[in-house]
């Protein structure tokens, strides 16, 4: 008796036959590759190009359900625009007045295994809401071999928000040790700074800080919502002027124009810390910020390449890409 050779649409028949069985044995009863081999008599290498093709071929359709869906998506697009390592997402609060404490409290999930690291053994700090959030909701780790380095200078006034007190609040909770920064943000003038600065006591200070394993620095805007803008700006300054100049906010009391590039102003040369330029050499960077008002200066930001590391929240993140989209 003869047998009968397939003709080719029979032939495509039990190709797609074998797909959808190879589906249903490793997606629906969830045995993994080799055994779906074993049970349709072949090797796991066929299975492998089996899964493959019934994607390819629409057979299966991987659809993900969850709320954290949108962060996932942004988080892939920021790091591929920017060229970032690690990024962390959060939904949006409805209510636009918690969005420090909701990135806060996402900057604390990020740093938290970073602190517990015994390989981390100093961590900078810059100061402002978020940053204070984050210490709310840190996991505490006992490191008293961990070294907390603020990273700018502080101000008068009490705050729980000043970088001496932020400092304090992550080093109690790990019984760490705490170097401060112990000057005002900004000099007189620039021959001032200089002149603070050519001390042996800054040296060390200088040396801590470039030394630090991993760190946290804020941005700020330009609204009076802005501890710098409210709190630390010297009176002989007029914002508006640094608004004139092109200035969308600050990074380590440095103000950025829309390009990431330092304006035309005096007050950049009286920064006492180290500035922009001196963060694109410091180790695990993360910039952490979130709310309309700070899409400028994260863009900007961004666009300097010194940062490694973002947390922020959805909406701000899409209208960061969408501003990036739009100047490119």
């Amino acid at each position: 008796m003869t047998e009968t050779a397939l003709s080719p649409d029979e032939r495509i028949d039990e190709e797609a036959h074998f797909l959808a069985r190879v589906a249903w044995h490793y997606y629906v009863e969830g045995i993994n590759q080799q055994e779906v081999a074993d049970r349709l008599a072949t090797n796991r290498l066929r299975i492998n190009q089996a899964l493959r093709d019934a994607r390819r071929e629409g057979i299966v359709r991987i659809t993900i359900e969850s709320p954290f869906l949108r962060s996932v998506e942004l988080e892939a697009e920021m790091r591929r625009r920017f060229g970032l390592e690690r990024v962390r997402i959060v939904p949006s609060p409805q209510d636009p007045r918690k969005v420090q404490t909701t990135v806060g409290a996402a900057l604390a999930m990020e740093i938290s295994p970073l602190i517990a690291d015994s390989s981390i053994k100093r961590f900078g700090l810059t100061w402002g809401m978020t940053i204070y959030h984050a210490s709310r909701f840190l996991r505490p780790t006992l490191r008293p071999d961990l070294e907390f380095v603020s990273l700018l200078g502080g101000i008068a006034q009490g705050s729980d928000v000043n970088s001496f007190d932020i400092v304090k609040a992550f080093a109690t909770q790990c019984e760490a040790q705490r170097t401060y920064f112990t000057a005002p943000i900004y000099a007189p003038s620039r021959a001032t700074r200089d002149a603070i600065l050519d001390t042996e006591f800054f040296d060390d200070v200088f040396e801590r800080i470039r030394s630090v394993d991993a760190c946290v620095i804020g941005a700020g805007d330009m609204s009076t919502d802005s501890l710098l803008i409210r709190h630390a700006v010297p009176s002989d300054v007029d914002v508006a002027e640094l608004v004139a100049a092109g200035a969308v906010g600050d990074i380590q009391g440095q103000f950025l124009d829309a390009e990431g590039r330092l304006v035309d102003h005096e007050i950049n040369e009286r920064a006492i810390g180290i500035g922009v330029l001196d963060v694109a050499n410091l180790k695990g960077t993360i910039l952490a910020a979130g709310g309309p008002g700070k899409v400028p200066i994260i863009c900007a930001a961004l666009r300097t390449g010194a940062f490694r590391r973002l947390v922020t929240d959805e909406q701000t993140a899409a209208a960061v890409l969408a501003r990036d989209a739009a100047a490119a």
